[in-house]
């Protein structure tokens, strides 16, 4: 298990026996992730609202979770897909689409490793930015298996979808991603989202 993995996997367990501190280390651990997980399913400004349920939701049942670090990242983002799902159909709306047409897509040259690159160079506040402009599919698929490092079978468990329409998923999105980087360089300046507690 790799240093930051096994240190928010002995974190996790700690504040599973109710050690407040080491649940403010999961907390800052996870919550950026997290919030902009959220952010590509449910639009501001209730995207803190629904992530602070999330985390009612992870602190109640804390104690039932079993597993290591990736295990933790995949629970706390199902429960996250939960609230705002819970909360789109609380509102009647779905999902707005985010972006460009699928089939304008398809005949676009591989380029996953500029992509991941381009990914890893940007501060995540500014690549959940980039990836507020893909399709709803791709953006999910993209922060579940890049930004918060789900295999592709976590990652389909947490939207109810089959591993390889997530690895596809994730395959589009970042192209997209890498032309997105390629052609403009930077991203919209908008203000950065508040910070999490």
């Amino acid at each position: 298990m790799q240093g930051a993995d096994s240190d928010l996997t002995a974190a996790v367990h700690a504040a599973q026996e109710g050690d407040e501190t080491a649940f403010r280390t999961v907390f800052r651990a996870v919550h950026p992730r997290l919030l902009g997980y959220v952010r590509t399913i449910v639009a501001e400004p209730d995207v803190e609202d629904v992530t602070a349920e999330a985390w009612l939701h992870i602190s109640r049942d804390l104690s039932r979770f079993s597993g290591d670090a990736d295990r933790f990242r995949g629970w706390t983002a199902r429960i996250a897909r939960n609230r705002a799902l819970d909360h789109l159909r609380a509102r009647g709306r779905r999902p707005p689409e985010l972006g460009a047409d699928e089939a304008a897509l398809a005949d676009l040259p591989s380029s996953a490793d500029t992509a991941e690159e381009a990914i890893a160079a940007l501060a995540t506040s500014r690549a959940f930015r980039l990836v507020a402009e893909l399709p709803q599919e791709q953006a999910t698929a993209v922060v579940l298996r890049t930004l918060l490092g789900l295999d592709s079978r976590r990652a389909a468990l947490v939207l109810g979808s089959r591993p390889g329409a997530v690895r596809t998923a994730h395959h589009r999105g970042l192209r997209r991603l890498a032309q997105l980087v390629e052609a403009g360089g930077r991203v919209r300046d908008v203000e950065a989202p508040p910070q999490g507690v």
